[in-house]
């Protein structure tokens, strides 16, 4: 294992991991490191063409990594394949397939691809679209309903391998005969379904990621509309189905929690009674653990959405002859009487607030008036007090110099 630096850190860079190449059907070998697991067992996983793998003896001891290219046995001849995988971790892959290996042909490694070997591949390799086209021009010539998806020369080009697609039996014995005569090897007819053609072609899902019958999944099992109504999805075809034309197989990941999740709930033919009306169930929850009921049973009239707890309790009341008042619980049709709909409630309330805003300042504005007059008056009353005082004021002293004045005359004395 070596590392190398890059963008300020290290970077892990080993070709028995398998870091730098992804392909098809990648397994991760997280053991690549640990020289017991790479030593306890000398059988390697192969890759060929697309999804195709094989595992196979390593019996002369060849030291071998993730990537190497090895001649390996086949019959005729000998095949050129990929080191997929090696160690212990191979152990466990053979036995996800139920590989046996008392009914099964042990075949072994012969070497490491030689420069030669590797010429004629890549020969074989190009003469496979060709072939494809050519194929399928012969089986329309003899009315045979059935499709070739691919073909996969041998590494020594001895032999051919034909991957078709038909819904009915096919006697393709003729198509044989033609076939070899044409491009003069053996031919080997191998018929496979619509999702191992979309895994063997590959492609990106509507999620975003790598389709999973071409990154990992082996195992193809049925999938029905049911897994549909389970998770309450929508019973579209065009959303429904995947590249391959039919029923994803991501539906199956789930249905189970879903199946488990519903076994709490009312049953959807239980009408539930109350006092102004009868409610159909139309919508379940299973994430909130919630149902929504209404009043039509083909659409959202008066809908209420109400706990499944409620909802039991409801329907054991029903059983024993009582009609509610309301589906909801008396603390919930509180809270909704407060916090009602705005369209529903008064509008003119924001009108009242107003008027009674106004009230205070009018109010407010009088009082000012009055207070402003008050302090007129007051002040005119003040005015008047001195101008009065100040003339009584001025009649006294006019008084008291009269006074002065004729005592001081000379008649007076």
């Amino acid at each position: 294992m070596t590392y190398k630096l890059q963008n300020n850190g290290f970077l892990m860079s080993t070709k028995a991991c398998g870091c730098n190449k992804i392909k098809k059907l990648n397994t991760f070998d997280w053991l690549c490191d640990l020289s017991e697991a790479q030593a306890s067992t000398d059988y390697v996983e192969v890759q060929f063409k697309n999804t195709r793998k094989g595992y196979y003896l390593n019996s002369n001891k060849i030291p071998l990594q993730k990537g190497d290219l090895v001649a390996v046995e086949s019959s005729p001849g000998h095949d050129i394949g990929e080191v997929s995988l090696t160690g212990h971790l191979v152990l466990k892959q053979m036995k996800k397939i139920n590989y046996r290996f008392d009914q099964q042909e042990v075949r072994r490694i012969y070497r490491k691809a030689r420069p030669v070997d590797l010429e004629k591949f890549a020969e074989s390799k190009a003469l496979e679209h060709d072939t494809m086209l050519r194929s399928r021009k012969i089986a329309e010539e003899l009315n045979l309903n059935m499709k070739i998806g691919d073909v996969e020369y041998q590494g020594d080009g001895n032999k051919a391998i034909f991957y078709y697609i038909a819904d009915d039996r096919v006697d393709f014995r003729q198509l044989i005969r033609v076939l070899a005569d044409t491009f003069h090897v053996r031919i080997e007819m191998k018929q496979i379904g619509a999702r191992q053609e979309a895994g063997r072609i590959g492609g990106i899902g509507p999620c975003g990621r790598e389709m999973c019958c071409s990154s990992w999944m082996t195992n193809f099992v049925s999938v029905s509309t049911s897994s549909a109504r389970y998770q309450d999805l929508s019973l579209n075809p065009q959303k429904l189905a995947g590249q391959c034309s039919k029923l994803k197989c991501c539906l199956n990941y789930e249905t189970d929690m879903y199946v488990e999740a519903q076994k709490g709930f009312p049953a959807k033919d239980i009408v539930l009674e109350t006092k102004d009306a009868s409610y159909f169930q139309i919508k379940t929850d299973l994430l909130k653990r919630q149902v929504s009921y209404s009043t039509d049973k083909d659409s959202m009239v008066n809908a209420i959405s109400i706990p499944v707890e409620r909802a039991l309790q409801i329907i054991a009341l029903n059983k024993k002859g009582i009609r509610v008042d309301s589906l909801l619980e008396q603390a919930e049709e509180k809270n909704r009487n407060e916090f009602g709909d705005v369209l529903n409630s008064d509008l003119q309330r924001f009108d009242k607030k107003r008027n009674k805003n106004n009230k205070k300042r009018s109010n407010f504005r009088s009082n000012q008036g009055e207070n402003k007059t008050r302090e007129a008056r007051s002040r005119t009353d003040r005015n008047r007090k001195n101008r009065s005082r100040n003339r009584n004021r001025q009649d006294g002293s006019n008084t008291r110099n009269d006074n002065r004045n004729n005592q001081n005359s000379p008649d007076a004395k």
